[in-house]
């Protein structure tokens, strides 16, 4: 939703915003193809412990929300369980068998399958390197920031995260986030997650990332019935990395999840 259209206006005119530009999104909607081979699908996508809009616990059908939207490469939040002994909550083998996507290792997860809950997952190449980032603040936030030769000539830096509740949490996160590029050369960088942030302008907290990955459209995903919120983010650290940001706006994705997943176009 664009800025303008939601400043100063009232929660209910959001809604019917909202629903408006849904309906123009979907009359005029047309599958955006790749190109060519220098092109590549990502996506982010909240799974809410795999626990949909009707309170049904189904791993299942989140993996076939994932299979419809084929990625090359997608960060997953909210993979784990919070609590006891945070074991992961999709069957990961059999999604490797059904889409070819394998997880980046994380160490120390224990029966989880990523780091805080998230799970960063790709199609091919090799990973060069993993960081497992905490992040600060009342709530156990993390990001998993990884290296991936895609092949011989190309290599792609993706953040996954996961941010706070607290504004002035995500003020912080946002500033490590902003840490990590700096101590780190230009190579393409894409950051992916729940960022949970849906004020726009000045009022946002991550206006620090602007600086480095620019203006980015914010498109919305919360709640799945309905999505009025962009909480959900993929960023590109180069004006000309990242298109075609959309919302995987399906029957099954609106139930599968509270939040729809993002995809992108990413060019290298």
């Amino acid at each position: 939703m664009e800025k303008n259209a939601i400043k100063g206006r009232s929660l209910p005119e959001t809604v019917l915003l909202s629903i408006r530009a849904r309906n123009e999104r979907k009359a005029k909607a047309t599958p955006r193809k790749r190109v060519n081979g220098a092109e590549i699908v990502v996506a982010s996508y909240n799974v809410h412990k795999c626990i949909g809009t009707d309170r049904r616990f189904d791993p299942e059908r989140t993996a076939r929300v994932i299979r419809e939207m084929s990625p090359d490469v997608i960060a997953l939040q909210e993979a784990d369980n919070r609590f006891g002994d945070r074991a992961g909550l999709l069957d990961l083998a059999r999604l490797e068998l059904e889409t070819g996507l394998v997880p980046v290792p994380v160490s120390g997860n224990g029966k989880g399958h990523g780091w805080r809950g998230n799970v960063l997952l790709f199609k091919r190449g090799t990973v060069r390197d993993v960081h497992q980032i905490k992040l600060p603040g009342l709530e156990p936030r993390g990001a998993l920031v990884a290296e991936i030769d895609l092949d011989e000539k190309r290599t792609l830096r993706v953040i996954a995260a996961h941010l706070g509740l607290l504004r002035r949490s995500r003020s912080e996160q946002a500033r490590v986030v902003l840490d990590i590029m700096s101590s780190a050369d230009e190579r393409p960088t894409l950051l992916l997650g729940d960022l949970n942030e849906w004020r726009l302008g000045n009022r946002s907290a991550l206006n620090t990332l602007h600086t480095t990955f620019g203006p980015t459209p914010a498109v919305p995903t919360f709640p799945s019935g309905l999505p009025v919120l962009a909480l959900d983010r993929i960023m590109g650290n180069r004006h000309d990395l990242v298109s075609a940001v959309e919302a995987h706006d399906t029957p099954l994705s609106r139930v599968a999840s509270d939040h729809l997943p993002l995809t992108a176009f990413v060019h290298l």
